[in-house]
């Protein structure tokens, strides 16, 4: 591990190329007037950003705090259909799910999605039958044209050999479908780099402090630089509120008297090192509605999710020891104990489901998207689920086309005029790029890691060859940040100037996953902080 004494040898000025300051972003962001401001960093926001400026809008994109910073990156990790949503008979919802699936998985993102197969335990005296669920998960992959396999029933001696954690007491069978996994920070990051190739202007860590008014219409907001403090505005023809759950603190701005339109669910997760080798996930009922999974991501285990009402301040959500005690105790029905160990926790984390308002159990409530417009103007956007993050921007965007007076439509291009399955920076077989960086590392000096390659293939795609060069040119940059994981310090450089990071948490927990492993030490973090300090 490289330490603390040596890690200002790794500064190096920001790369040719890189983005420009926060003071000359804030400039450009005061001086112009933009059709669309997006408030609202979350994968919501980011994607109608997106389809905003490649649709010709001007488009400026702000957070509060890092993009995807909240809700986008506290999710299961999962591009799915939906199995669950075919026990309330919404087919035609999980048909669609399964298109947006797949696009993003083979099309749009394959290098930063992966399949992955899902073992749906059937126990004696369990929520439901092997001849339901053998039916179920036949049905599943129908909807998305047997794209992933054909849903079958197999033995518990079979699945045992691919999860051999699987608790096999009462194990009747097991019913077997398939999905798509990713790292929700990695995704939201690459699209927000697919916004600002289209022509968006985009800031992190800005607080919008007020809303900026033209004869009664919401015109613009003003915010609040976190990183120094500097005030700044942003004037705008249309403001969209895409704050996730704050989405009613942001409409209250516009109009005091404004009531609540959402409500809020709390989803916790846990983190743990695994005993031994997982090939496939577990999807385990827990009664008629509700399903916890157990997820092999990123050399670790991934337990949740709890769901249950929230009505705290957003900023507050954490997972408690209840919330814990309830993950456990609901992976303890198909997971052996030694894989439950507490002392396996690297990392909990819990993020806020944004459901339309109204009354009754939020886990059987409708993951839809509400569009709203506010007295003042303002456009406000909630709910959804990360799976259809693109056709959530593509309806954002017809409703903007659609307003009274059409005020943006003659200057956007149409949403069915645009290329449907436009691909995020970085597109390429992920394979491919891991063995080109394992081949063509530099001469002399050591070869990249296989897991360092495998990984920054995964998560960076071709970008991965811009972070390989930065290595190459600064052998301190090669190094590893932490020797039980597979990033590298050239990483941090890259997060820096091309990938808006600017506090160490911005790093750890989502351009990177030493977090999430549980090695963020005090050592490391001091590193970091070290390396973004030097981006004068």
């Amino acid at each position: 591990m490289t330490t603390l004494q040596s890690v200002p040898a790794l500064g190096t000025h920001p790369a040719s190329g890189s983005l420009p300051s926060r003071a000359e972003t804030r400039e450009q962001l005061s001086r112009a007037t933009y059709d669309l401001l997006v408030i609202g960093g979350g994968i919501l926001g980011i994607s109608t950003a997106w389809h905003a400026a490649q649709s010709g809008l001007r488009v400026a994109l702000v957070d509060a705090g890092d993009f995807a910073g909240a809700t986008s990156s506290a999710s299961s990790k999962l591009l799915h259909g939906g199995l669950r949503y075919l026990q309330t008979g919404a087919v035609k919802l999980v048909a669609e799910n399964h298109f947006e699936r797949r696009a993003v998985s083979r099309e749009v993102a394959p290098h930063l999605a992966n399949p992955l197969t899902f073992y749906l335990p059937v126990y004696k005296g369990g929520p439901h039958g092997a001849a339901k669920l053998g039916a179920g998960v036949f049905a599943y992959s129908a909807l998305s044209a047997f794209g992933d396999g054909v849903g079958h029933v197999i033995s518990p001696a079979r699945a045992s050999r691919d999860v051999p954690e699987l608790r096999t007491d009462n194990l009747k069978a097991v019913a077997v479908y398939g999905d798509d996994q990713m790292n929700d920070a990695r995704m939201a990051l690459m699209t927000v780099r697919a916004a600002v190739d289209a022509g968006a202007v985009v800031l992190n860590h800005a607080a919008v402090t007020g809303l900026r008014f033209t004869r009664g219409r919401v015109t613009g907001a003003e915010l609040k630089d976190t990183a120094d403090g500097t005030e700044f505005g942003i004037t705008a023809r249309l403001v969209l509120n895409a704050t996730g759950p704050w989405v009613d603190h942001l409409r209250k701005m516009e109009d005091p008297n404004a009531a609540p339109s959402i409500r809020l669910s709390k989803g916790a997760h846990l983190v743990l090192k695994r005993t031994r080798p997982w090939r496939a996930a577990l999807a385990t009922p827990i009664d008629k509605y509700r399903i916890t999974f157990a997820l092999p991501w990123e050399d670790m285990l991934l337990l949740g999710t709890t769901d249950e009402e929230y009505e705290g301040d957003p900023a507050d959500v954490s997972v408690t020891e209840a919330d814990t005690a309830q993950i456990l105790d609901e992976a303890a029905f198909s997971i052996k104990d030694q894989q439950l160990s507490r002392d396996l926790i690297t990392y909990s984390f819990a993020g806020l489901r944004v459901l339309p308002g109204g009354p009754g159990d939020t886990s059987k409530a409708k993951r839809e998207t509400v569009v709203t417009e506010g007295r003042g103007g303002m456009l406000s956007v909630a709910g959804g689920k990360w799976t259809t993050f693109r056709h959530i921007g593509r309806t954002v965007m017809n409703k903007l086309a659609a307003l009274p007076g059409h005020p943006l439509a003659e200057d956007m291009e149409p949403m069915n005029r645009l290329p449907r399955k436009l691909p995020l920076p970085g597109i390429a077989n992920p394979n491919a790029v891991a063995h080109r960086l394992l081949i063509d590392g530099p001469a002399p000096g050591p070869r990249m890691a296989p897991d360092t390659a495998r990984h920054l293939a995964t998560h960076y795609g071709s970008l991965a060859f811009d972070i390989a060069r930065l290595a190459n040119e600064n052998p301190a940059l090669a190094e590893r940040v932490h020797p039980d994981a597979p990033e590298i310090w050239a990483q941090v450089a890259y997060a820096r100037d091309h990938e808006w990071a600017e506090t160490a948490d911005d790093v750890l927990r989502r351009r990177t996953t030493l977090t999430i492993r549980g090695l963020a030490t005090d050592e490391v973090r001091d590193g970091v902080e070290k390396l973004l300090a030097d981006r004068d």
